[in-house]
């Protein structure tokens, strides 16, 4: 029933499939280029995946808010909680093309694209997870039409604001990475572990959220 839910949204964003999939593929070497960082891969994959799930969460919340997709689907055997699910699935499949995608051209043109590391890919499913779990919740309480403008505002700053303050970083030699006793493997299990706690949590509030919304 979830996956029906998330075939749907997927069939709802799909005009714009071309294009995401051509960002997917250039966002990353675009940024690479231009981002003067000894080491741009974690920057090119997390700025191009959020721009992109973003794009995509935003197009789909704004065609069920235009047409009332999801009042309808209430009337049907869907329940509240596979609608809630099938949003937070949506995300993660977007997360996870992009993820794909990435790792194709970082072998089709290494010279270019640098080889996603699983810290990197583990760092930036923890940052994500954290940015969509706050506005997945927010939205579903307050609504798509009250909060578009904001999430955008936060979407268009990411670029600005990250690399500059990861050159600072780099120019300072700061260590800001937390010391474990573990294996770098074990921090970076962990901070998968972490994403998907959070995850959970968020799921849980939105779905308490939808529950008691008078649609």
């Amino acid at each position: 029933m979830v996956l029906h839910l998330v075939k749907k949204d997927l069939l709802l964003a799909k005009r714009y499939w071309i294009i995401m999939l051509i960002a997917a593929l250039l966002l990353p070497l675009g940024i690479s280029s231009k981002i003067e960082l000894a080491d741009s891969r974690f920057l090119s994959f997390f700025l191009s995946t959020i721009y992109i799930q973003y794009l995509m969460f935003n197009m789909v919340s704004m065609v069920e808010y235009k047409y009332k997709g999801s009042t309808f689907l209430c009337t049907t055997p869907y329940t509240r909680k596979s609608i809630v699910r099938s949003t937070y699935l949506f995300v993660l499949t977007i997360f996870a093309g992009c993820f794909a995608l990435y790792t194709m051209m970082s072998l089709v043109v290494p010279s270019m694209l640098e080889p996603l590391r699983f810290s990197d890919f583990s760092l930036s499913l923890l940052i994500l997870t954290v940015f969509f779990g706050a506005i997945i919740p927010v939205q579903y309480q307050i609504g798509y039409e009250k909060t578009r403008y904001a999430f955008m505002l936060i979407i268009v700053m990411f670029p600005f604001v990250i690399p500059s303050i990861m050159q600072e970083i780099q120019s300072r030699n700061i260590d800001i990475r937390f010391q474990f006793p573990f294996p770098a493997i074990v921090q970076d299990i962990l901070l998968c572990a972490l994403a998907a706690a959070i995850g959970w949590i968020s799921l849980t509030v939105s779905t308490r959220i939808y529950n008691r919304k008078n649609l």
